[in-house]
């Protein structure tokens, strides 16, 4: 390896061929466990897609804040920027770049700096190494924060004054939010993975109904990282105080998704569909269907917006789209250059004389494993689409058909254990949580079937409109829309679930008349597919959809109306210009210029269905171990793992039960600390019961300890 030439001020200048090829860290959401299966393909000269410019790598800058707090960033600079200033690139998230996203943040900035932007990578207030005490998501403090690091970093002597926001799920989200606060030097953002409404599609809620995420993933990781402390070789020897205060006015912060069970003030902030018209720099909405954000938050955010806009929906999970699983992944970094060349420098690079709208039509469904999607881009000039319309089937008693038959009635008895096919909402191992063969869900709930004798596609929302009743005031609702193969293979496409009694408002719910019919519109997850002669369309109902929703207070008994309930299908015509769309290349991946070594191997991620037949019990046990790694260029050590054991009985909702764990250390010479975060999660007919822990630790000595252990009412959820 060539010599890596220092310059003062501790920044270091490194060329992309001096780089050694490392395991990327995927943030996903701040889970910060190590992940080698990134879809992309290392480019070994990746010199060759290095930019023109010679690139400052400034481990700490310090943003001062209008009250005196600091928030730590690392930088990357062109060499001449202040001979030659460029605009400014700002990702601005809670999951520390110094240790946990390092070696992603890595795979991205550098590449940009070296074209001719100073990207800048901050940890928000009270995260990291910034000063300042854990927040919440969203909160008033970190937006207008971010409305001041913009204004600083317009004012550097280096800068063009043009500034752009760009992000990963909070980073895309809060990209969002504080374009909604108009800050003038703000030209343009990149949104991947982000929310516009923070209760309809949130990391607690969806369809009024609480989600997996809200205690396996964001809900037990996010405080444990809020409890972590600033590195020394950043803050010096007041790590130790920060840590401190730190803990000290931690909040488990799961629990105010918990209390706040409508949408109300809690959400409303920061969500940009409170009032679209406030975004007025232009937006790249990015994602993908496998992400449970973007695939509902994409086409809505193009159709409400009214400033310049793209939207990109490819067959990707929680990622950016050159590091994606599943593929095909795409050259993410050219296409994003191509948009901030056009709007901060003002060059012609064509982005915004193509269609709107770009998808990936999907042949297949994804299934667990599955780590290729087959299919193709396809595109709309803009969205809605005109060239879209409706095509409805009717549920009837002998299936789905094309002329509603007589009114007879469906009847679905309950079992709780109904959406083990599909066990996470938020899918990060397509190993193990993807959705896999429907047939087992399908045998146990109500489902209606066609015949295809044609092949067509569909792109956008299939809208199910079921007149039902329901034997309980508050009732789950779920349904999928499957393709069924000749053999009886069961694929989902896409599905939807609603809590019946906010079938009007999420901020007023309503409880449900036992026994009263209702009609009831329910559209499903924006989707885009091709259907295939000879295999079948399902819809698929039931009033469960466990582990990844929280059950109702009772269980449900539905009667659906057949002969008047529908199916809507989103029918997409063919385009002949879809051929002539510009390809994204292949992906592209620079190596980390960090390295990393890994210590000590770990099993993959695991999950196991236990059933009781004598009880009627099952008890999912789900372990991710992270392999234990050094990152070389701080010394730094990493370990990180989480677990999860849920438990229900099919015949008793209030039997659900759920512990989940996770522990992160870190260690460099004398400096060892590790945060532990545990949380129970139980409930009864009226209530929610939560405990959660943190406890945190220095040289194996306990220096921390909260519990948190609230009785929340349940609020018709």
């Amino acid at each position: 390896m060539n010599d890596i030439k220092t310059n003062g001020g501790g920044s270091v200048i490194r060329t992309a061929s001096q780089v050694p090829n490392a395991v990327l860290i995927t943030d996903n959401d701040a889970c910060a466990l190590v992940s080698t299966s990134t879809g992309s393909t290392q480019i070994p000269e990746a010199e060759a897609q290095t930019g023109p410019r010679r690139v400052r790598d400034i481990e700490n800058i310090w943003i001062p804040m209008s009250d005196g707090t600091r928030l730590a960033a690392r930088m990357w600079l062109p060499e001449d920027a202040e001979e030659n200033p460029v605009p400014a690139l700002l990702e601005y998230i809670p999951y520390r770049k110094r240790d946990i996203t390092r070696l992603r943040d890595e795979s991205m900035h550098p590449y940009l700096a070296s074209h001719g932007y100073a990207c800048v990578r901050a940890d928000i207030r009270g995260s990291g190494d910034s000063e300042g005490l854990p927040q919440d998501e969203a909160v008033k403090q970190e937006l207008d924060d971010g409305v001041e690091i913009i204004a600083w970093l317009a004012s550097q002597p280096w800068c063009t004054g043009k500034v752009g926001m760009f992000g990963l799920s909070w980073g895309g989200c809060n990209a969002l939010q504080v374009a909604a606060l108009r800050p003038p030097e703000l030209k343009a953002i990149i949104a991947i993975c982000a929310i516009d409404d923070r209760y309809h599609d949130s990391v607690v809620y969806q369809g009024g109904l609480i989600n997996d995420t809200a205690f396996f993933d964001w809900g037990v990781v996010y405080p444990a990282l809020c409890a972590r402390p600033p590195d020394p070789a950043i803050v010096g020897d007041r790590w130790r105080e920060m840590w401190m205060q730190r803990l000290h006015n931690l909040e488990y912060f799961t629990v105010n998704g918990l209390i706040h069970q409508h949408r109300d003030a809690y959400f409303k902030q920061g969500s940009i569909s409170e009032d679209y018209s406030a975004v007025e720099c232009a937006v790249y909405a990015v994602g993908g269907w496998m992400d449970p954000w973007a695939r509902p938050s994409v086409p809505r955010t193009l159709a409400n917006l009214k400033c310049d806009r793209k939207g990109l929906l490819g067959p990707w999970a929680h990622s950016y789209p050159n590091s994606a699983d599943p593929g095909p992944a795409i050259d993410w970094l050219t296409e994003s250059l191509r948009w901030w060349d056009h709007w901060l420098k003002d060059l012609d690079t064509g982005i915004m004389d193509e269609p709107m709208y770009r998808v990936w039509m999907q042949q297949e469904p994804t299934m667990r494993g599955m780590h290729q999607s087959p299919g193709r881009w396809v595109a709309e000039d803009s969205w809605p689409s005109p060239r879209i319309t409706p095509r409805t089937f009717y549920l009837t008693e002998s299936g789905l058909e094309n002329n509603a038959g007589e009114v007879t009635t469906r009847v679905l008895n309950p079992l709780q254990t109904v959406g083990i096919t599909a066990p996470r909402w938020h899918v990060t191992d397509i190993d193990t949580e993807a959705p896999t063969d429907q047939r087992v869900d399908d045998a146990r709930s109500l489902t209606f079937d066609f015949e295809l004798e044609e092949e067509f596609e569909i792109l956008g929302q299939p809208v199910v409109t079921l007149d039902l009743a329901v034997d309980k005031p508050v009732a789950l609702l779920s349904i999928r829309l499957n393709e069924v193969e000749p053999d009886g293979l069961s694929k989902r496409i896409t599905f939807n679930v609603l809590n019946l009694t906010h079938r009007i408002s999420d901020e007023f719910p309503e409880p449900m008349v036992p026994g009263k019919r209702y009609r009831i519109r329910v559209p499903l997850q924006d989707c885009a597919h091709v259907f295939k002669r000879g295999r079948r369309i399902r819809v698929s109902i039931s009033t469960s959809h466990w582990p990844s929703y929280w059950p109702s207070p009772e269980p449900v008994k539905l009667t659906v109306y057949a002969g008047r309930s529908e199916l809507e299908l989103p029918v997409r015509p063919p385009r002949a210009e879809d051929a002539d769309l510009k390809s994204f290349g292949p992906a592209y991946l620079p190596a980390s210029s960090s390295g990393l070594t890994v210590l000590e191997e770990a099993p993959s991620p695991t999950r196991t269905h236990e059933w009781n037949l004598g009880t009627n019990k099952l008890t999912t046990r789900t372990n991710a171990a992270a392999r234990r790694y050094r990152i070389d260029a701080t010394g730094t050590e990493i370990l990180a793992s989480k677990r999860e054991v849920t438990e229900i009985l099919d015949h008793d909702p209030a039997s659900a039960k759920l512990e989940t764990e996770y522990v992160g250390a870190m260690k460099r010479d004398d400096w060892d600390v590790r945060v532990e975060s545990r949380m129970r999660f139980s409930l009864t007919k009226d209530k929610f019961l939560f405990m959660g822990q943190i406890k945190a630790f220095e040289n194996d000595k306990e220096v921390f300890a909260k519990t948190w252990d609230r009785t929340i009412p349940r609020l018709l959820v």
